[in-house]
């Protein structure tokens, strides 16, 4: 695909069909676990999965500081030579060792201190055994749903996203249904919806390496470079995961100091409707980023704002769906994610309509992000992650 030359239309739908589907899927895997284990164990299921979320930004923002980092930088260069293609993969390199060290140091801290962090991000009693027992099979597969994140940014730039959603597809289906058939056929609970989650991330992470066989892959490891480069690129982007988490840690503490696990099994609904309206947002972000990366790098100004119209005009539309369906069916969410109780339902509604109304701004904030980044300019994608993601959520 011609990212230069090519019909500007035609490539980014074609691209945020790619990036909308492994964007979608991938967030599928805390969706359906914690729509498993609600119904499983009910309100306390919820608040359990609540608990882990944080654990889940934590990993995932690491995979896009490597990916989105590295990737920016690959297609900048290419866009600026076709025979750049050993200094581009210096970049790769760097973002595979980086993903290497990253994943050993996460890896570490959750199978030794899995207690302590849960305990931090609001666990009590009955919730603490039960992220603890959802997490056991999960700490096997930690590192690869970090790499998972890294390839599927470059595999985008490699001008294969198909692959990338084929990948995250195979394992995202696994998942479904793996989660049903050992939640409640094998009668295992929480442990089964994580032991899932592992076997699907290590589908998706064997699909991706058939890229590397291909004929049309054009990453190769060589002496690596500029990881502190990938690292400045691709920190915006990893701020917001980051960000997620640490606001998710905060409400879990307060809502359980002040109002219980009722409340909090509530909020670990809204952080799944929450992901679905971010990883859209993320779909709109990573289909633009290499057309814009690509004729940034080639100085093609009017691509660039082809491009933009249609994202801009796709991120409309995502604000627009989630914001009305939040502030509409709060209810029905509910009871998609568990069995709830009468309490459940009562207090739901008004804390859905009111946390909804974040959505309506939520995919626009996320797409410039990616915007200022595809353009090296971190210092703006910066700014924009910050402000929205610490300084005003997490005053108020």
């Amino acid at each position: 695909m011609d990212f230069l030359n090519g019909k500007i239309k035609n490539i980014y739908f074609k691209y945020l069909a790619a990036a909308f589907g492994s964007a979608l899927i991938t967030s599928i895997y805390s969706i359906v676990d914690m729509a498993m284990v609600g119904q499983y164990h009910g309100p306390e299921g919820s608040a359990a999965l609540a608990v882990v979320a944080p654990i889940w930004n934590i990993i995932y923002s690491f995979g896009l500081l490597m990916g989105i980092g590295g990737s920016v930088l690959f297609s900048t260069i290419r866009g600026k030579s076709e025979g750049h293609e050993k200094q581009s993969n210096e970049y790769f390199t760097a973002s595979v060792i980086g993903s290497i060290i990253l994943a050993a140091v996460i890896w570490l801290v959750v199978i030794f201190f899995d207690q302590e962090l849960f305990l931090l991000f609001g666990a009590q009693d009955n919730t603490l055994s039960l992220a603890r027992e959802y997490v056991t099979p999960i700490k096997f597969a930690i590192p690869l749903f970090l790499f998972n994140q890294m390839l599927a940014a470059y595999l985008r730039n490699d001008k294969n996203p198909a692959l990338a959603t084929g990948a995250v597809l195979a394992g995202g289906i696994f998942n479904v249904f793996g989660d049903y058939f050992f939640v409640f056929t094998c009668d295992m609970g929480a442990y089964g919806a994580g032991l899932a989650t592992a076997i699907g991330s290590a589908i998706t992470f064997l699909v991706m390496l058939s890229h590397f066989f291909m004929k049309k892959n054009t990453l190769r490891l060589v002496r690596p470079r500029k990881l502190k480069e990938i690292s400045v690129t691709g920190f915006s982007t990893f701020f917001i995961d980051v960000a997620m988490g640490i606001l998710t840690i905060l409400f879990n503490r307060q809502i359980m100091h002040y109002l219980g696990t009722n409340a909090l099994a509530v909020y670990g609904v809204i952080v799944n409707i929450s992901t679905f309206a971010q990883c859209c947002a993320y779909s709109v972000g990573q289909a633009s980023q290499p057309i814009i990366s690509t004729n940034f790098g080639a100085n093609k100004g009017e691509r660039i704002r082809q491009t933009l119209k249609y994202a801009l005009g796709t991120t409309a539309f995502f604000s627009i769906f989630w914001t009305v369906l939040s502030l509409a069916i709060p209810n029905v969410f509910i009871r998609i994610f568990m069995t709830p109780t009468p309490e459940v339902l009562q207090i739901a509604p008004n804390i859905f309509r009111c946390y909804g109304i974040s959505f309506l701004l939520l995919p626009l904030n996320i797409f410039s992000t990616y915007y200022f980044q595809a353009l090296i300019k971190p210092k703006a994608a910066f700014i924009v992650s910050v402000a929205r993601g610490l300084l005003i959520s997490g005053i108020f």
